[in-house]
């Protein structure tokens, strides 16, 4: 059985925070499975997801945003430079990639860090003992990460949506769609309904 998981996201979503748990527990459950962490990079410094989705996802998680980032919630987000780091780490140490996006999303979302210059990643690159070059901390985006863009929208167009976050687990040719919205108060609670469909597609399986 061949599975993979993929797993459309912003690092500076709210709602992609309260997501990652589930992530967190899938990777758990199965070990061997292939994870794919992509970045949709959506905040371009423009505009952020502001404080009724912070307070709705804190709401539905039970995830706490720290002082810091309750403070500065509405202020316009940037997730350029993550979505290039991140882009960086799948092609160089794809192993750390969840460990790295769990440290990036505490960074945010409860301490406070924009995340926005190369300076903000300091912390976490020592922690995880990276050496990202300096091209990964440019203001637009890397062909790496335009090349993550790119399997986002094949994804997309496959499942119909253009929302993120987005949870697809692949498990041979068959796809399971993962309504993350179901289990962001209890992410184990995924683990059951993933296993469900797995017994369907092999039952489904043997019957054909």
């Amino acid at each position: 059985m061949t599975t993979e998981l993929y797993f459309i996201y912003d690092s500076h979503c709210p709602w992609s925070y309260a997501t990652t748990p589930l992530v967190n527990a899938l990777q758990q459950a199965y070990p061997e499975m292939n994870v794919h962490l992509l970045h949709s990079a959506h905040y371009i410094g423009k505009d952020s997801a502001g404080e009724e989705q912070m307070e709705a996802a804190a709401r539905m998680s039970g995830l706490k945003f720290g002082r810091d980032h309750i403070r500065y919630v509405n202020s316009p987000k940037s997730s350029i430079k993550t979505a290039n780091f991140m882009a960086w780490l799948q092609g160089k140490q794809a192993d750390k990639q969840l460990d790295v996006l769990n440290a990036l999303q505490r960074a945010h979302f409860i301490e406070g860090n924009p995340l926005s210059n190369k300076h903000d990643f300091n912390d976490i690159v020592e922690k995880f003992k990276l050496s990202p070059s300096n091209k990964v901390f440019k203001d637009e985006l890397s062909m790496d990460a335009e090349y993550v863009l790119e399997g986002i929208e094949e994804i997309q167009q496959v499942i119909g949506t253009t929302g993120f976050p987005v949870l697809v687990m692949t498990v041979n040719d068959n796809a399971i769609f993962i309504d993350h919205s179901q289990y962001l108060s209890s992410p184990h609670a995924v683990v059951a309904a993933v296993e469900k469909e797995i017994a369907a597609i092999k039952l489904a399986k043997t019957e054909s």
